[in-house]
């Protein structure tokens, strides 16, 4: 194994030949999934590129192609609030991919007015967690035949989460008054405690799957304005997009640690990857921490078994 890279030192050039590897990518279509599967792709990995929208999805991977010669990439439909589309979208990706050797699941929603998915969660719960969570558990067999790694994308708002809502996984659930920014915290709260459990139990079983984390910082995306405006325009939505322009890293910066996570093979399972710089804003891709909460693991093992039971999913490791 090569040595790891000094840390803040970690460059694209360090992800090396990627030739024979299938990516499958969730949230391909703006932001971090489009550095994301370009770089992947121009290092020669072949790209399963996932969303709710096929035909913005087949767009992203033309203007892909066109950007990166001879781009190997599909498109697969999968809303990650429609848990049908989710199961769907699983058996073609184990179809078409024949095996999986990273699983990024990166996409998301940020700060939404309160809506319930199609099966009556809390969108921003069921779009970033639960949806990932089923998608895992429906590829399973795939990602250990494959000896694959899961990277989840968390986020800095983790930190913003004092507790984690398990209501949000029942169907219906009254919950208090919704707080867009507190949801989406506890969805990323989620992302880390679901990374760390899966860690936990391929560990405990034995098993050559590699469970890792990862953040952008503060990156300039459009999941800063979209999250904000669905459902009608936002002056809030704009105001912070305007801010995050002034002041953010670019998409491309956001997208190291994603990328790091999901090809480099010193860091271990249950590592966190996010920028080296000031309060990890922005900069070069290091293994980082995050907060007590994100590695209570009752509180994984407890947010797992509610995962199960919302997904519909027996979610066995072994």
């Amino acid at each position: 194994m090569r040595p790891a890279p000094a840390a803040g030192s970690w460059t694209t050039d360090d992800i090396g030949d990627l030739h024979g590897t299938t990516v499958v990518l969730t949230g391909v279509t703006g932001g971090l999934g489009t550095e994301v599967a370009f770089q992947l792709a121009h290092h020669g990995a072949k790209i399963v590129a996932a969303g709710r929208d096929l035909a913005t999805v087949e767009d992203a991977l033309s203007a892909l192609r066109h950007g990166v010669r001879d781009a190997q990439a599909l498109a697969v439909r999968l809303d990650l609030a429609d848990l049908d589309s989710v199961a769907a979208a699983a058996t073609e990706i184990a179809e078409r991919a024949g095996r999986i050797d990273v699983l990024i699941n990166n996409a998301g929603i940020m700060a939404a007015p309160f809506r319930t998915s199609a099966q009556g969660f809390e969108l921003q719960m069921a779009t970033n967690h639960l949806g990932h969570f089923a998608l895992t558990a429906h590829l399973w067999p795939t990602l250990t035949t494959s000896r694959a790694r899961v990277v989840s994308v968390s986020s800095l708002m983790h930190s913003f989460a004092r507790k984690l809502d398990l209501r949000s996984l029942e169907p219906g659930a009254a919950l208090a008054r919704y707080d867009r920014w507190g949801a989406y915290a506890q969805s990323k709260l989620a992302n880390l405690l679901f990374m760390r459990e899966l860690d936990r139990r391929v560990r405990a079983a034995g098993i050559d799957v590699t469970s890792l984390g990862a953040h952008p910082g503060y990156a300039l995306t459009q999941l800063s304005r979209s999250g904000l405006q669905l459902g009608g325009r936002s002056l809030q939505g704009a105001v912070v997009h305007q801010v995050s322009r002034a002041v953010a890293q670019s998409a491309s910066a956001g997208a190291w640690p994603i990328e790091r996570a999901a090809t480099d093979p010193t860091l271990e399972g249950g590592a966190y990857v996010g920028p080296s710089g000031f309060r990890q804003l922005r900069g070069r891709p290091k293994p980082v921490g995050m907060t007590a909460l994100a590695r209570d693991p009752e509180l994984a093992a407890e947010l797992w078994d509610a995962s199960e039971t919302a997904a519909g999913v027996r979610f066995t490791i072994g």
